[in-house]
């Protein structure tokens, strides 16, 4: 009473190769968007760390994963050396430093 029949479709109304690449269309679309919105931004951001880790020396200042600021006093291949005041220094891992500051930010070091 409510409820219509279903009725079958016929082998000659169906869309055939061209309805299945308009079915997949916007599947592709939301991949290219996702792309070049996600993955393309994240990967050069990852490529910005990797030179800035890359190009850390003596004398630096930075901050950390942590938050904490300090300036480098040595660097090896996977660790850093921090003073984080007079004549403080803490070991941590290359990958925490997050932010390279400008020079004469940290003046109280």
């Amino acid at each position: 009473m409510f409820i219509s029949n279903a009725y079958a479709q016929s082998a000659g109304d169906a869309l055939g190769l061209g309805g299945n690449l308009t079915s997949f269309l916007p599947l592709i679309l939301m991949f290219v968007a996702m792309y070049f919105l996600m993955i393309r931004p994240q990967q050069k951001r990852a490529k910005e760390q990797k030179a800035m880790m890359d190009a850390l020396a003596k004398g630096d200042e930075v901050v950390t994963a942590g938050g904490l600021l300090g300036k480098v006093a040595k660097v090896t291949d996977a660790y850093v050396t921090l003073e984080v005041s007079s004549g403080t220094e803490i070991v941590v891992q290359k990958q925490s430093v997050t932010v390279l500051l400008p020079k004469g930010t940290l003046k109280a070091l």
